[in-house]
């Protein structure tokens, strides 16, 4: 993830763990041209990061902060110098932003060099508007539907990037229906996980896994809720829109009820391979690990292939897999969570080992509950058939109705014994 203003944006999202980031550059004086990528850095990152593989396609994801406030030149720059690189390989770009300052020649660039929009997007107004603020606090909904008129207007792919955080989750068809009645066929549903901790010497507040006395954020999703939040969608969208709307973490299961290796880094067995390089050219082991300790070194100084092969990135991606909890290596649907995202694995399991995902409860019940649609899905391709056969086998069978709640006094899903109450809850 490439991102050439850093952590530098136009709104202030309450929930956003990269703001902060700024405070790692302190140094930098006030002003968005102390944080552009320079000249030089950026053709020799493009450089780099082509020449680092003999894949025929190479791709490029472009983040921030928001990347928009670049302006349209600096990313024809960009297409320029990948073009003088490219030797013969298919370039893409992802691009991913906030949407607030797309217009009529953002638009023509994307639509002239195929990118690939992600657009940010909790919801509807209400749910959108309670953390996704400009830096006066105002509501940015308006600004966002604006921009995504332009990518219609435009025909440009995007996809959808909502955060779940504890609000939203609660109305998860209204998210849903929001998205498809707006033209997102793509979506994304990430559900954040931040500790607070008191700002270290850097100046950040948002703790990694081992700070024993960092506490969760207010904002952050209820692990069963949500869970409750990508059941009540997988059960609409299995019953009419398979083929019609793509859901990340959807396809990303199928895959491993094929048998695939999970795509999404979150369900791999093993990370390290989505690093975040800074406006700087400080490269580090992931856009969630932007900690010094996490910093692999800077690409003027040390290769950009020789830091990816470095110990402390290969045992940063190892780790994913060697340090699971046995709670976690025996669980039955270990092959397609492989104990997610490193950065949310603070709990202790029922056997009191440290390491247990946060998010676990809520990602028992759903991938429970799609068992019996992704096998009939897995075996439909394997006889060629569509997957989209689910839907009329749904509806022939009445699946897909069951609503999974969890009430304070019940036994918790993960497993644990305890009430969920005391537990995920």
């Amino acid at each position: 993830m490439a991102k050439p203003i850093g952590p530098i944006c136009n709104i202030n999202c309450k929930y956003c763990f990269y703001l902060e980031k700024e405070n790692l550059y302190s140094g930098n004086t006030p002003g968005k041209a102390n944080w552009i990528m320079a000249d030089d850095l950026l053709e020799s990152f493009i450089k780099q990061k082509i020449e680092s593989t003999n894949l025929p396609e190479e791709t490029f994801a472009w983040q921030g902060g928001e990347p928009t406030l670049l302006g349209v030149n600096y990313f024809r720059k960009v297409v320029e110098l990948q073009k003088k690189y490219a030797g013969g390989k298919r370039i893409h770009n992802a691009f991913q932003t906030n949407g607030i300052l797309l217009n009529d020649e953002w638009c023509e660039f994307f639509s002239e060099n195929s990118f690939l929009i992600g657009l940010s997007i909790d919801g509807p107004r209400e749910l959108h508007d309670k953390y996704r603020v400009d830096k006066g606090g105002n509501p940015t909904f308006n600004k966002v539907m604006r921009g995504i008129e332009f990518l219609k207007k435009y025909k440009i792919e995007f996809n959808t990037l909502t955060v779940v955080q504890k609000n939203n989750s609660y109305h998860p068809l209204e998210v849903y229906n929001f998205l498809k009645e707006n033209g997102s066929k793509y979506m994304q549903f990430i559900p954040i996980v931040e500790r607070i901790s008191e700002r270290d010497s850097n100046g950040l507040s948002i703790a990694l896994p081992d700070h024993k006395k960092a506490v969760v954020s207010e904002w952050s999703v209820e692990p069963v809720q949500f869970g409750n939040f990508l059941i009540e969608i997988f059960n609409q969208w299995v019953r009419n829109d398979v083929g019609k709307y793509f859901v990340q973490i959807f396809d990303v299961s199928l895959e491993a009820w094929i048998g695939l290796e999970p795509s999404l880094c979150l369900f791999s067995q093993t990370c390290g391979n989505a690093l975040a390089i800074e406006h700087n050219g400080d490269l580090y082991s992931c856009d969630h690990y932007v900690f010094p300790e996490n910093k692999l070194g800077n690409i003027l100084e040390n290769p950009l292939l020789s830091m990816v092969r470095f110990k402390q990135q290969t045992d940063f991606g190892n780790d994913k897999k060697d340090k699971l909890p046995k709670y976690c290596r025996e669980c039955n649907v270990k092959f397609v969570c492989n104990g997610e995202c490193p950065k949310n694995r603070f709990l202790s399991t029922p056997d009191e080992e440290y390491g247990l995902n946060y998010l676990c409860a809520g990602y028992k019940m759903f991938f429970n509950h799609v068992d019996p649609y992704m096998k009939f899905m897995t075996d439909e391709l394997k006889n060629k058939r569509p997957p989209a056969n689910v839907m009329r086998w749904v509806q022939k069978n009445n699946k897909g109705s069951l609503q999974v709640k969890v009430g304070r006094n019940e036994p918790c899903p993960c497993g644990s014994g305890k009430k969920y109450k005391n537990c995920c809850g």
